[in-house]
């Protein structure tokens, strides 16, 4: 059984794992997976409005679908950027086969409340008021929001990975920056 460092130096080089993975090493696909499963959880939770249960799910099929697609990663990206895309459309594509959208239960109205007691301090309620006004944007205008603002796709990217119209993409992130900060007004 091989084992790998997960000493951040080596973070940014995931080839040697990736190339022992696609010949069938569980344990070096074990390592990516803890290496990268952190920051695609929190895309993944942005992009479904802050469902955690939600974001487990496509955290779990985009892995399962980087396992089974690993030997189409053909080395001209990082292994976390192809990884990231991949996410992305693992998100977009539930998004859009979704027949009815499902109740979302969130854990914030606790945490506001636990707030409210004086158990959380001001930074910590702004942040959520943040991820609460993210959270209850129009799915469009949040995928746009989140793969813009927090994740630095460009535009055509985001035209790209969505289907719209790179004016589309533009028209979305400034209709909901306008509702976040309305959001955040009240």
């Amino acid at each position: 059984m091989t084992s790998w460092s997960v000493d951040s130096a080596h973070h940014d080089d995931d080839a040697g794992l990736v190339q022992c993975a696609s010949d069938g090493d569980r344990a070096a696909f074990e390592e990516l997976y803890r290496r990268h499963r952190d920051h695609v959880y929190g895309l993944l939770w942005r992009l479904a409005g802050g469902d955690a249960a939600l974001a487990e799910d496509l955290l779990q099929e985009a892995f399962v679908r980087a396992w089974q697609k690993l030997d189409s990663f053909r080395g001209e990206s990082r292994f976390g950027t192809w990884l990231h895309r991949l996410s992305v459309n693992v998100a977009l594509t539930d998004r859009r086969t979704r027949v009815r959208r499902l109740e979302r239960e969130t854990a914030l109205e606790g945490a506001v409340e636990r707030s409210a007691r004086g158990e959380r301090d001001v930074r910590a309620m702004e942040q959520l008021d943040l991820e609460a006004a993210i959270a209850g944007l129009p799915e469009r205008a949040r995928a746009v929001l989140v793969l813009y603002d927090i994740e630095g796709y460009s535009h055509a990217e985001i035209a790209e990975l969505t289907g719209m119209a790179v004016g589309s993409s533009k028209a979305q992130l400034h209709r909901a920056r306008r509702l976040v900060r309305e959001d955040l007004e009240k």
